[in-house]
């Protein structure tokens, strides 16, 4: 008899289950829906204490209700994790909260954020494989043989899967973009990394550890006058190692959405829209040219959800009508 009520509260529900909201820029206009499959958050790990999304191996240590530790504060150590399943979004956004400390005023070595073909290998760059395709996002904390650059550094680098990492000179012949970023180990407020990608357009690296909920720019990469070449079929990976000096390195949560720019007029994707740091307005590095899939699918659940409704609504009528019938 209340049926059609029930069914209304179903479909919200249903539509509930689909989040949908804004990204970390300035954009309204861009929208983000959060990617399961390459997020991390406590507890980690499912009933079975293991991850469905993600293999972890080398000496990381997981405690449910704190951190993904990659290496604790001991000499020679190597921990990774890396999903199992391969980022293929189009746009997206990543955000990884992190915690470098340790006791010593001597640390190393740090950790690396990874996009890569290859997955799951330990190594000798920050506790991963060297010779690697794909972005390698390293916070180094330990200064070899770089002259004029303050540690903590953040780099990216760009591999071909032949070229091998400059490790002598911290990553000198193979930076792409990076940062120093002094205070960013043992900071008093959260730390946390984000990496914003346009496929065509642009790579931006922000960080946080000067002050809560408050940004800094490492570096901005115009995809049209940088070679980016991320592969298609890329693992989202975090690992990171110890030498003779050594510190922990926690990994506190990962945050991955896939990003779409709607058009707020007829509710559909547009293939510009203006830069999401306004001192960029002129380069529009932040406006994708391809519409995600995110949006599409996103479509056809509603349609699949409303077409369940009606069914089901059609389906009761006709069995409340039969149970009349019979009764005469």
């Amino acid at each position: 008899m209340h049926f059609p009520i029930v069914s209304s509260l179903l479909c919200l529900a249903g539509l509930a289950a689909v989040p949908v909201s804004g990204y970390g820029g300035n954009d309204p206009d861009i929208k983000a829906i959060p990617l399961r499959t390459h997020s991390l958050t406590p507890p980690y790990l499912d009933s079975d204490f293991q991850s469905r999304w993600f293999d972890f191996g080398g000496d990381t240590v997981i405690r449910a209700d704190k951190y993904i530790r990659l290496t604790a504060d001991r000499p020679s150590q190597q921990g990774w994790i890396f999903s199992r399943v391969p980022l293929t979004a189009t746009n997206w956004e990543i955000e990884v909260a992190f915690e470098v400390h340790g006791n010593g005023n001597l640390h190393g070595d740090g950790f690396a954020m990874w996009l890569t073909k290859q997955r799951a290998t330990q190594g000798p760059v920050f506790g991963s494989t060297d010779r690697f395709e794909g972005l390698g996002i390293f916070v180094d904390t330990y200064k070899n043989n770089r002259p004029g650059v303050s540690f903590p550094y953040v780099m990216a680098m760009m591999g071909d899967g032949a070229t091998t990492y400059d490790q002598a000179h911290d990553g000198k012949a193979n930076e792409l973009a990076g940062c120093s970023a002094r205070g960013l180990r043992n900071a008093p407020v959260p730390t946390k990394l984000r990496l914003t990608y346009f496929q065509d357009k642009s790579l931006t690296l922000d960080l946080q550890y000067k002050s809560e909920d408050s940004w800094t720019n490492c570096f901005t990469l115009n995809a049209e006058e940088t070679k980016i070449a991320i592969p298609s079929v890329a693992y989202l990976g975090l690992s990171a190692e110890t030498g003779e000096l050594s510190d922990n390195h926690d990994i506190i949560s990962v945050k991955s959405e896939n990003l779409y720019a709607l058009n707020r007029h007829t509710g559909s994707t547009k293939s510009d829209t203006k830069s999401r740091n306004p001192s960029n307005n002129n380069n529009n590095n932040y406006a994708p040219h391809k519409e995600s899939g995110s949006w599409s699918w996103f479509l056809f659940k509603f349609v699949l959800l409303i077409g369940v409704c009606v069914g089901g609504y059609f389906g009761w009528t006709i069995y409340r009508t039969k149970v009349r019938a019979s009764r005469f």
